[in-house]
């Protein structure tokens, strides 16, 4: 993912400098070149570009306080910074309200429709989905579709012209509902028809927020229609789709800084819990290798039973194969396990490529080959050897790449968790939030 790669280019920058021990004119000189190469491959401004590693040269070679050491102060630095270029952010105040979403056609209305009711779920709310679109083909049934992947109560009307009506039965319908949220039909581009009803549509609602949802690969583009929509009707905020998979995706981000608006929300995948409230400081926090604990803890109370993430079991050094699995089970739980790990406050270590890779799949996988294993061989793999591993291949109908693997899954995990056992104080504090 294009977001993942901007985020290990900078990371790489900082820890080149954080690893040459001095900070001078030199050393600082290629950390700005660095970083200019990944967000201008990311899409940001030329010129935002320049006036951020500008400041940050500026700073870097001030003075730094007494007792930082270098990879601190430069990290301090490169946060404060990119923090400031993407802007404020802030999502909806959890209380009853309706929602209008808006958007030119293809930006992802109807998927983030579905997705932002999910969120409000997730919070505790009682959320409704009505369909505002009666021109495209597919709306209703796409829409209806979605909200009962996610057990959303629906309103729409299949054959319906007048959208204005469907809204009002709508409204009538879900009455009961804390949270009503609306997708509307999109057009092409914004014309005169499309203002017409946004604003009739506005006049029968009179939502609490109005929401923008932009496509991320029109990247810097994105500045001008949030300008226009909130020229024409005026909006509360930005939803900008598919970050996760475009070069454009710090284009999009850095654009909606230059508006009078904000970002409310980002859709980072196709999941429906692929979709998180925007908050500039954690963002950038991921970002740079930081993490973002509270978010991480926010996900987890919202998604996992009390007993389900064993935070001591996941710190110790002797990782037994047990643990390795009931942690990948909950980690599973949270999202993408590439997405949990830039959570982690992970400083200098790396997870390998090969560790991301842990599909459903793959973890059925594990639990079956797990289940051919003595106690024994679970509580201390060293002892298994060709003998047992064709034992355990018979026994699980899998073969020994299959064993091999996950053996050495085991190990590259152990090898992690000792390497965070290097960042104790952030990890602790998580682990406290899990005991309470």
């Amino acid at each position: 993912m294009v977001l993942d790669k901007l985020g290990n280019s900078l990371k790489k920058s900082i820890r080149k400098i954080a690893g040459s021990g001095r900070i001078d004119e030199e050393a600082v000189d290629e950390l700005t070149r660095d970083i200019q190469r990944s967000l201008l491959k990311s899409d940001v401004d030329v010129k935002l570009v320049k006036n951020l590693t500008d400041q940050i040269k500026e700073r870097a070679l001030e003075k730094k306080p007494k007792g930082a050491n270098p990879r601190e102060h430069v990290v301090k630095i490169v946060y404060e910074e990119l923090v400031k270029i993407v802007g404020e952010g802030g999502a909806p105040p959890i209380e009853s309200q309706d929602i209008l979403l808006l958007g030119l056609q293809g930006s992802g209305k109807t998927t983030t429709a579905s997705k932002l009711a999910n969120y409000f779920k997730n919070k505790g709310m009682k959320v409704g989905l009505i369909c505002g679109d009666t021109y495209r083909p597919g709306a209703y049934e796409q829409l209806k579709t979605l909200s009962q992947k996610v057990a959303i109560p629906f309103y729409g009307e299949e054959e319906a012209d007048d959208v204005v009506s469907v809204i009002k039965n709508g409204l009538e319908t879900l009455n009961d509902q804390e949270i009503r949220i609306i997708d509307t039909a999109g057009r092409h581009s914004l014309e005169e028809e499309l203002i017409k009803e946004m604003k009739e549509i506005e006049k029968t609602v009179s939502p609490e927020n109005k929401y923008l949802v932009i496509d991320a690969s029109i990247g810097k583009g994105v500045k001008e229609q949030a300008k226009s929509f909130e020229k024409a009707v005026g909006i509360d905020g930005v939803i900008i789709t598919k970050i996760d998979g475009t070069a454009k995706g710090g284009g999009a981000l850095t654009a909606v800084s230059e508006t009078n608006t904000k970002i409310a929300f980002l859709g980072t995948g196709e999941k429906p819990e692929e979709f998180e409230e925007f908050d500039p400081e954690g963002f950038i926090s991921r970002l740079l290798g930081m993490g973002d604990l509270e978010k991480l803890i926010q996900r987890a109370e919202e998604r996992l039973e009390e007993d389900e993430m064993d935070m001591e079991a996941m710190m110790k050094g002797d990782l037994t194969l047990k643990d390795v699995y009931k942690q990948l089970e909950s980690i599973n739980k949270l999202g993408p396990l590439n997405k949990v790990m830039n959570m982690l406050p992970m400083g200098g270590a790396q997870l390998p490529d090969d560790a991301m890779d842990v599909t459903k799949e793959k973890m059925e996988k594990y639990k079956i080959i797990m289940d051919s294993m003595t106690s024994e061989e679970l509580e201390n793999p060293n002892i298994i050897g060709d003998s047992r591993i064709q034992r355990i291949v018979k026994g699980s109908g899998t073969n020994r790449e299959d064993v091999k693997e996950l053996l050495e899954y085991h190990k590259m995990m152990k090898k992690l968790m000792k390497q965070m056992r290097g960042r104790r104080g952030p990890m602790e504090k998580m682990m406290k939030k899990f005991k309470r």
